[in-house]
């Protein structure tokens, strides 16, 4: 509910304040973003299809845990990410660089805005590892039964957030939105797909990992 609000708050806001690279320039690199390599693309800007799956990635934490959101905000401070994430709003039009956002501002992300928003993902997604275990271990079992995974009741409720936030923010215009909004099977395994991915981040060296994963075929 409380998320709701700020995303109508922000959508107004959106109209009034441009975006402006003025406003998330880096003075003093975080030691967080020094961690992950930069690589050379030709305008040092990030793929859409980054910026998208970044966003999905948080979207499903947000859908393993209620409350995320905030927690997310905290997560940038204790990643002394302030001067790229300094508020709720801040973090809001990071994440609407995302094409398949109702919201999408057509912006593409700088390297260390991207990198903030890597890191946030790595540091939520690592206290939940335990629980996307259970779930991964659940669908394998659902699907060596030949039942439907939105059947289990361990990952009903992960996958009825994730069908929720997702049917509220992702543009039905978008053909592959519209695509998995119109299969409950298909949103089910892709929102699977996003729990296995954010597993992958989790590990010692996940951060640089998934960093790294999203680059491919993207470097210039």
């Amino acid at each position: 509910m409380a998320f709701g609000l700020l995303c109508s708050f922000a959508q107004l806001s959106l109209l009034t304040l441009p975006m402006s690279d003025a406003a998330v320039v880096v003075e003093e690199q975080a030691a967080v973003l020094k961690t992950l390599p930069d690589f050379p693309l030709s305008n040092q800007r990030c793929a859409s299809q980054l910026q998208q799956r970044l966003d999905l990635l948080l979207l499903a934490i947000e859908a393993l845990d209620v409350g995320s959101a905030s927690k997310m905000l905290a997560s940038a401070e204790d990643l002394g990410l302030q001067s790229i994430v300094p508020h709720a709003l801040a973090l809001w039009r990071l994440r609407c660089t995302n094409p398949w956002r109702r919201s999408y501002n057509r912006t593409l992300l700088t390297l260390d805005q991207a990198k903030a928003l890597t890191a946030i993902a790595h540091y939520q997604a690592k206290p939940l590892n335990v629980t996307m275990r259970q779930l991964l271990i659940a669908e394998r079992q659902m699907r060596a039964k030949q039942l439907p995974v939105g059947t289990n009741f361990l990952l009903s409720d992960y996958l009825d957030q994730f069908r929720s936030h997702f049917s509220s923010r992702m543009n039905p215009r978008r053909a592959k939105v519209s695509v998995l909004l119109a299969s409950e099977s298909a949103m089910d395994d892709f929102a699977l797909g996003l729990l296995n991915q954010l597993l992958f981040c989790t590990g010692t060296i996940g951060m640089e990992r998934l960093w790294i994963s999203l680059f491919d075929g993207e470097v210039a």
